[in-house]
């Protein structure tokens, strides 16, 4: 957690919007350092794993299982701070209706198009933009000759697909070598948009790939062999490794049978394809239900017979595979010192005195009437609670003192159902 004079550091407009996202029910994820608190084992065993398992060499799934408001996605964005800090590159993917499990292609184009790490911006275009201009600062103009070079160094790394090299010397060619004769300067730019559309799986044809030595476009059956194509680029450009965030796979519970088992032949095939990948870590945040329940992952004998173990796991083990947050909630005290934090954040986004009137004891008195209810380890009802007493008691329409915190936290439970079915919206899988 951040101090009070860390948080003092944020902006106007960046607290704001941390308290805008937290009010829709998102989390802010750039900004989750300035308001995280507990979870120290986890995070303390995950970052050993991230710094002497996967940057040298090896490869994990962990599954992150929480119900709905456990703090799951919070929990995701701190892994890529985390990830980000220790020098990985790391892509962060909510799935949805656009970004279906069972369409692996989809979610490759979402992996390519969120990636980050030591480069500047979000996607692969700014990857790929930022190392030619890397090689122009090498070399002011470099040669054919240094560009076939290039290529051959590029196609020998171990787990590089020649399509995925092809397409970067491509890249080189278009940006370095001069226009060939008859050739348009308009030409060159759109050759140039064919190549990165390739590489953000977008639809190509594969004769307008042809000329740059790409023979297959990114589908279901190479998205797979593409990914591991990436990790080894990355890597090449001093990157420790890939980590991959997939966040809400339990939308695959509400879906037909058979996208459910497209779904889950997804998932262990990612599973499969990690135990022989390297320096890559996989991360997917589930509920419960995907583990427990009969359209969970034991309606698919080929996962089920991977992930047994993980259902069947009863008690703690901060080495291994499950991230449990649901055994672990928050306690009492870490979600008051959550509250202050949103206070403070509170405080910078709307120029008030939040801790006159909203004091430390009413943020105990949410926790506790939270715990009489059996709702303690609900962190988002919580963060909804507060950030309502917050924004009603700026405005002045509720004194404090009068609060009737029964009523409160029915008010932020259906907000809170609201979003939920609005999540859960089932027709896109038909």
């Amino acid at each position: 957690m951040m101090t009070g004079e860390e948080l003092d550091g944020l902006k106007p407009f960046q607290a704001r919007s941390i308290i805008e996202s937290l009010r829709k029910g998102s989390v802010p994820a750039d900004y989750v350092p300035f308001f995280t608190v507990g979870r120290d084992n986890w995070i303390k065993f995950i970052e050993d794993d991230l710094e002497n398992y996967i940057a040298k060499g090896g490869a994990k799934v962990r599954f992150i299982r929480g119900d709905y408001g456990d703090g799951k996605t919070h929990f995701m964005s701190i892994i890529r701070h985390l990830a980000l800090r220790q020098g990985f590159a790391v892509s962060f993917v909510v799935l949805t209706r656009e970004v279906p499990i069972h369409k692996f292609e989809a979610v490759y184009q979402a992996i390519v198009r969120q990636l980050r790490g030591n480069f500047e911006g979000v996607g692969i275009r700014n990857l790929l933009n930022q190392w030619l201009d890397g090689l122009e600062q090498q070399q002011a103009s470099p040669s054919p000759d240094y560009i076939a070079n290039l290529g051959e160094t590029l196609r020998d790394l171990p787990g590089m697909n020649v399509n995925f090299a092809n397409a970067m010397i491509s890249l080189a060619n278009n940006r370095f070598l001069p226009l060939l004769e008859g050739e348009t300067k308009d030409e060159r730019n759109a050759n140039r948009e064919i190549i990165f559309h390739w590489f953000e799986a977008g639809k190509v044809a594969k004769r307008e790939l042809k000329p740059f030595g790409i023979f297959e476009v990114v589908n279901k059956a190479n998205s797979k062999q593409m990914l591991n194509s990436l990790n080894t680029f990355l890597r090449y450009l001093g990157h420790q490794g890939l980590v991959l965030l997939l966040d809400e796979l339990e939308i695959v519970i509400a879906q037909s049978t058979s996208i459910r088992n497209a779904a889950y032949e997804n998932v262990r095939l990612l599973i499969d394809n990690t135990e022989q990948a390297e320096y890559f870590h996989i991360f997917f945040a589930i509920i419960p239900d995907v583990l427990l329940s009969e359209k969970g992952f034991k309606s698919y004998d080929a996962l089920w017979s991977r992930v047994r173990s993980v259902g069947e796991q009863k008690r703690l083990n901060y080495r291994g595979v499950l991230v449990d947050l649901h055994q672990t909630p928050l306690k009492a005290e870490e979600l008051v010192s959550l509250g202050q934090c949103l206070r403070h954040i509170h405080q910078i986004a709307y120029r008030w005195d939040a801790k006159a009137v909203v004091t430390d004891k009413i943020l105990l008195d949410i926790c506790q009437n939270q715990k009489k209810m059996g709702l303690l380890s609900e962190v988002r009802l919580f963060v909804k609670q507060v950030i309502r007493l917050l924004d009603m008691t700026e405005q002045g329409e509720a004194p404090v003192e009068n609060l009737d915190l029964g009523e409160h936290i029915v008010a932020s439970q259906q907000e809170m159902e609201q979003e939920k079915l609005e999540q859960l919206q089932p027709s896109w899988d038909k």
